[in-house]
């Protein structure tokens, strides 16, 4: 079966699947930063975090991504230089980059750095298309960013050595969100995610050996839920959902929405990483940080209205006409 852009109830259709894959992206991604933390309160180095991450995911990724490309390699060397980018910067480097900052700057600081990337992706069309974004959709950026500020609470000096590398994680996470809805259609989302991932365990790897980048581990229990568990419960959770579920999901969203629509729904990552943080180490957000969500859904429903009325219902936005085909075997 085939969803056609031209075809109103097809459209809605895609549209409605787009969006309940970048939701379960963010709800994937979320969980990412308290299994982190209670990996680094352990004595592990960020690049180790980071690396034990994407090297399981990519080898949970595997088994199916072979299935997937029987016959289809070609597509997967026509877009290695793609590939290539999208492992480097998208999945290993933003990650790295955010982690380090976590290092430095309370975790609330270092994700609105990183959400900072949203706007570049709003420019990046902006630049491809020579048209300024509508007015709602500005007002869309205002809103939602405003929201992230209530929520986050940032308070306090800010490290200006964790700020450079929040803002490094911002550029990742806009790399992210291009390159996902760029990406060759006939390439299945899970491939791209493994092969995305595959790049940057190996280039960890290479990085670890040379000593460029520390690797520090250790095997003694952590805290999450509120009691001690096995250091592998942290790990399996990073690597299965935080990575393999979040990024393979995310790339069909991206691909269904677009980079604009799908990096905004993405915003909603932080409500789902301070409901995680809630339930398993008991951080119950405020009332400021509960309006502050309020807002946030406010500016992804404008974007989202907006914009996914020219891209997905009607006709296809020209910044992302070469990123979404017409239509998408499902």
């Amino acid at each position: 079966m085939s969803l056609a852009v031209n075809d109103p109830y097809a459209s809605r259709r895609r549209g409605a699947l787009g969006l309940g894959l970048a939701l379960l992206s963010a709800a994937s991604f979320g969980t990412a930063g308290s299994f982190a933390d209670s990996l680094l309160s352990e004595g592990w180095s960020s690049g180790a975090v980071v690396t034990i991450r994407i090297s399981l995911a990519a080898l949970v990724l595997t088994a199916p991504a072979l299935v997937q490309m029987r016959g289809r390699w070609r597509l997967l060397r026509s877009s290695l230089g793609t590939v290539a980018l999208y492992g480097l910067v998208a999945v290993a480097g933003c990650q790295l980059f955010f982690f380090n900052a976590v290092e430095r700057l309370d975790v609330g600081v270092a994700l609105l750095l990183e959400y900072m990337g949203i706007v570049l992706v709003v420019l990046w069309v902006w630049a491809r298309t020579r048209r300024r974004p509508r007015r709602l959709t500005l007002a869309g950026i205002v809103t939602a960013i405003a929201g992230l500020v209530l929520v986050l609470n940032p308070s306090g000096g800010l490290d200006l050595v964790g700020v450079v590398w929040g803002l490094l994680a911002g550029t990742g996470l806009a790399t992210y969100f291009v390159i996902s809805s760029r990406t060759d259609d006939a390439l299945p989302p899970l491939v791209v995610a493994w092969s995305g991932m595959v790049v940057g365990a190996l280039t960890f790897g290479v990085f670890a050996l040379v000593g460029v980048l520390p690797m520090r581990a250790a095997t003694t229990s952590v805290e999450l839920f509120g009691q001690q568990v096995s250091w592998l419960v942290p790990v399996l959770g990073l690597s299965v959902v935080a990575a393999a579920l979040s990024y393979t999901t995310g790339v069909g969203a991206a691909r269904l929405l677009g980079a604009t629509v799908a990096s905004f729904v993405g915003l909603t990552e932080v409500l789902f990483a301070v409901l995680f943080a809630a339930l398993s180490v008991g951080q119950i957000p405020g009332l400021p940080q509960l309006a502050g969500g309020l807002v946030v859904l406010v500016g992804v429903a404008v974007v989202r209205a907006t914009d996914s009325s020219a891209d997905v219902t009607q006709e296809p936005d020209p910044a992302i006409a070469d990123a979404r085909p017409a239509e998408v075997g499902a």
